[in-house]
């Protein structure tokens, strides 16, 4: 039988990240996407998050920014917005703006034959919206990148992860090689829970 260890509930967490660093050793990553990179190992129990995840050089500036400034946060599912810290969004005013079960977006998917998730993004992308975030569906991230392209959107940062077989490596591989702020996860891998965690991790590095 494996020996468990005796942790302190307040510190299992600490203990978690202490083990991801030793494990990782040195990086490439600055501080700041470090503190990224660590949240979505911890969140899925995955090293080659680290080899995944790519930043542009303006990424974590532009979302600390967008979040002390008080902008909100979209995401493409429920289950993105249940994860993400809303306590401490709302120390800086901002809120967590999800569509994708209103029956507006509903009617709008139906009557443009898309998905709800493109329906949801379409609904929301104001200018209130800080931070565009997508672990789901890449239908929705695809849908934000138009929008960009067609200058009826402009959020600070795109955080686009969603995770699959159909168009979810393709989706991001565009991303990846746009000109404005993104966080993404080459390949199929990604999904709400590592969304989430890079969200948490910015808010955290924000309050900090």
């Amino acid at each position: 039988m494996p020996e468990l260890q005796i942790v302190d509930p307040l510190e299992i967490e600490a203990a978690s990240f202490r083990i991801i660093e030793a494990e990782l050793g040195p990086t490439a990553f600055s501080p700041e996407q470090f503190a990224v990179v660590r949240r979505c190992i911890h969140a899925t129990g995955d090293f080659s998050f680290a080899d995944n995840l790519r930043f542009h050089p303006q990424a974590m500036e532009a979302g600390l920014r967008a979040i002390r400034a008080g902008k909100n946060i979209l995401v493409d599912v429920n289950m993105a917005a249940s994860g993400i810290s809303k306590g401490l969004l709302a120390r800086f005013g901002g809120s967590v703006i999800c569509r994708v079960a209103e029956e507006e977006t509903a009617k709008l998917a139906a009557a443009q034959r898309t998905t709800r998730s493109e329906a949801a993004v379409e609904l929301a992308a104001d200018k209130s919206i800080g931070i565009a975030v997508v672990g789901n569906a890449p239908t929705a991230l695809l849908k934000i990148m138009e929008l960009i392209e067609r200058s009826l959107f402009a959020p600070d940062l795109v955080v686009g992860v969603p995770v699959g077989f159909v168009n979810a490596a393709e989706s991001k591989a565009i991303l990846a090689s746009k000109p404005y702020p993104f966080i993404t996860a080459l390949g199929r891998k990604g999904g709400t829970p590592v969304a989430v965690a890079i969200v948490n991790a910015l808010l955290r590095l924000a309050a900090a």
